[in-house]
């Protein structure tokens, strides 16, 4: 669950009795937010009524009286109450200034609300300022479509996708109320509110239809025009609630502001309940609601016409009622599902882009150009990438080693650097949703601080293949190959149970088990449907880099395959790698392989807990009847009646004798181990895994 914080400007009123717009704002969408378990707001204000429980009151003392002596000690306080708390989120309301304080100590994603045209507001009059929020800032939420093109004023356009539009909003009544001849007011009562012009007309309509009565809910201490008339009455300041329960019983509602609304909250929720409401044409009022009058011109006498109209023709006045009851434009619970959304988005596992999953995604792996691609078939790189597209994801590819052997020169440091620059400046291109790699050091630390820099949404997660048992001298290195990019990255994953990594290292978090896949591409042939001329086969190498043996090198697997033939005269085995047989590699391994009804998965090492070597994928996805040690629990995934398990080296042997004169068996089993390998451990299954445990979904492999 997300973690906000929500900042409200100084001295917003944040109370039941004097709520502004800004903490309305704030609490309606608090209410209707499934992310308000962990939602936290706060403010400075000497009320003590508050809206809801999870505010947070900033006291500042020896307050002094510059304002921006007093923006700097609001925002030390608040951040003595953020930071190190978690927050995954700061929301800022109408104050540019506090953000680009907070931005300096907070280490959060951020969202800033404009609530007012953002050209009369410090930190964002200028061109310039506004183009500086636009490249620190996660968000920007406008008010009104009014309020975001006026940010836009003499900027580049483009910039207009980190924006967002949700406009103020109400909950809508279920039952429209009688009503009563009442026309009001609501606002400010001064000349910028149009209350001048509302005075005027208003008298005038109380003259000549005395049965109507009029009234003005608000509060002004200068400036502020006074209506002398019997049937007027002035209301002062109403709570938020009070407004909205003498809407419900009022016929008309005027709004004549001659300021540039932002957005106009009286016509929403005027409209919402019922009244046919009058509005002028300024700021963000005609985005209001799409039923109310809006004046062709602003002066007393029109607005006395319009009311006029709507007195002598009560079903015009119905009409309107009606309409701007039973279509509320802006609904709170709705616009708190795009509010959430919106916050979401910022985040690895709930970006647009993973909701339509459709992501972008670079693979950076060894694609083995310099080896000729005689690694094609043992690949796990290249079967991830055909699953990413299969599963509807673009893809760009990086080889990382073979850039680098093509681009070396005489200094290995600028070969390094250009790759390092390279990856940076197709990042900025591409603008991928999720960086994968493996087997690498060749990228920087610091080129992935870069590229989270120039994407603080991208996810990245790197895996690795090879073994980390204790037993084996190697994994030494591999665990430290793993946690070398382990805590940069968001996510690892290995072809090992997580359990037998944290036991050796528990400073990773996020390790996640994946099984090779297979390929439908690759692992295409069925040897229990063929006639091999071989009983059965096992490949092993010195490394897939290298393509021969290494002369005097010896491993437990050549002890074990020694001691194994000594158990199984008569069987016509085909082993590589083994006693001066030199490895094989790309169609030759498919023809040995495709030759031999059974195969042997011995990997390096002691057996471990759901590990193997990607030759399983070979074995059983071409259909061999494979061979595998129990002690790697593998029978907690494939059944006796997919694969068979072996408990020693007498096991072994009986069990090759055995199904070497079993045919019949032996093909029914290897067809049903080749079947359930591609049920569950298939291409686009692994990538989707793999997808789904980056972006933050449940996700399981078996």
């Amino acid at each position: 669950m997300l973690k906000i914080a929500t900042i409200l400007p100084y001295k917003e009123n944040y109370s039941k009795t004097r709520a502004a717009a800004a903490s309305l704002w704030v609490y309606d969408f608090f209410r209707h937010s499934n992310l308000k378990k962990n939602n936290y707001i706060f403010g400075s204000t000497d009320a003590k009524d508050y809206l809801s429980n999870n505010y947070i009151n900033i006291t500042i003392k020896d307050l002094s009286s510059k304002l921006s002596s007093t923006t700097n000690q609001y925002c030390k306080e608040l951040i003595k109450k953020i930071d190190g708390k978690g927050f995954d989120i700061v929301e800022i309301h109408n104050r540019p200034l506090v953000f680009n304080t907070l931005k300096k100590k907070l280490n959060s994603n951020f969202i800033i609300y404009f609530h007012n045209d953002p050209l009369s507001m410090k930190g964002s009059k200028s061109s310039k300022e506004r183009i500086d929020l636009l490249k620190k800032v996660e968000k920007i939420i406008f008010v009104s479509e009014w309020v975001q093109k006026r940010f836009f004023i003499d900027l580049d356009q483009r910039l207009i996708n980190k924006t967002e539009v949700v406009y103020p909003s109400i909950h809508k009544q279920n039952k429209l109320l009688k009503k009563e001849k009442k026309i009001v007011f609501v606002g400010k009562l001064n000349p910028s509110k149009g209350y001048d012009i509302y005075r005027d007309a208003i008298i005038e309509i109380l003259n000549d239809y005395p049965e109507w009565k009029a009234y003005s809910i608000g509060d002004e201490r200068r400036n502020k025009p006074t209506i002398n008339h019997k049937n007027h009455i002035e209301l002062g300041y109403l709570s938020h609630k009070e407004v909205l329960n003498f809407l419900c019983k009022t016929e008309i509602a005027v709004v004549p502001s001659r300021w540039e609304e932002p957005f106009g909250r009286t016509s929403l929720e005027a409209s919402s309940r019922g009244c046919a409401t009058i509005i002028s044409n300024k700021g963000g009022l005609p985005e209001t609601s799409d039923h109310c009058i809006i004046l062709k011109k602003l002066d007393y006498k029109n607005l006395y016409d319009e009311i006029k109209k709507l007195i002598t023709n009560p079903k015009l006045r119905k009409d309107y009622q009606n309409k701007g009851f039973f279509n509320v434009k802006h609904v709170t619970k709705e616009n708190s599902i795009l509010i959430d959304e919106i916050r979401k988005s910022l985040f690895i596992n709930f970006r647009i882009n993973f909701i339509k999953n459709k992501l972008k995604i670079v693979n950076i792996y060894n694609l083995g150009q310099k080896l000729n691609h005689r690694l094609y078939n043992i690949s796990v790189g290249k079967k991830f990438t055909n699953g990413f597209i299969r599963n509807g994801h673009d893809v760009l590819e990086i080889s990382d080693r073979d850039f680098i052997k093509q681009n070396r020169q005489i200094s290995l440091n600028s070969t390094s650097s250009r790759f390092q620059n390279y990856l940076i400046e197709t990042f900025k291109n591409y603008s991928p949703d999720l960086l994968f790699f493996g087997h690498t050091n060749n990228i920087d630390l610091e080129t992935l601080e870069s590229i989270k820099n120039l994407n603080k949404n991208i996810v990245i997660s790197q895996w690795n293949e090879d073994p980390i048992m204790k037993s084996l001298k190697d994994s030494k290195a591999n665990i430290q190959k793993i946690a070398y990019y382990g805590k940069t990255v968001d996510h690892n994953f290995i072809t090992t149970h997580p359990s037998v990594f944290l036991k050796q290292n528990k400073n990773i978090n996020n390790l996640h088990f994946i099984f090779i896949p297979v390929d439908k591409n690759i692992e295409c042939f069925d040897v229990f449907k063929l006639k091999p001329r071989k009983d059965i086969f096992y490949a092993m190498s010195h490394g897939v880099n290298r393509a021969t043996l290494k002369k005097g090198k010896n491993d437990s697997r050549i002890y074990f395959l020694n001691s194994l033939i000594k158990k199984i005269n008569g069987i016509n085995y085909d082993f590589y790698g083994f006693e001066n047989k030199e490895p094989i590699w790309g169609d030759e391994f498919y023809n040995a392989l495709t030759n031999s009804k059974m195969g042997l998965n011995l990997s390096r090492g002691l057996p471990t807990k759901y590990y193997s070597s990607n030759r399983i994928a070979s074995l059983m996805g071409n259909g061999l009847l494979t061979f595998i040690d129990k002690k790697t629990q593998l029978g907690d995934i494939f059944k006796k009646n997919e694969i068979v398990s072996y408990e020693n080296l007498d096991d072994l042997a009986n069990k090759i004798n055995f199904y070497k004169n079993n045919d019949t068996e032996r093909k029914r089993i290897a067809k049903k181990g080749k079947i359930k390998y591609f049920k569950i451990f298939n291409e686009t299954k692994i990538s989707k895994y793999i997808v789904d445990k980056s972006i933050g979904k449940n996700a399981n492999l078996f």
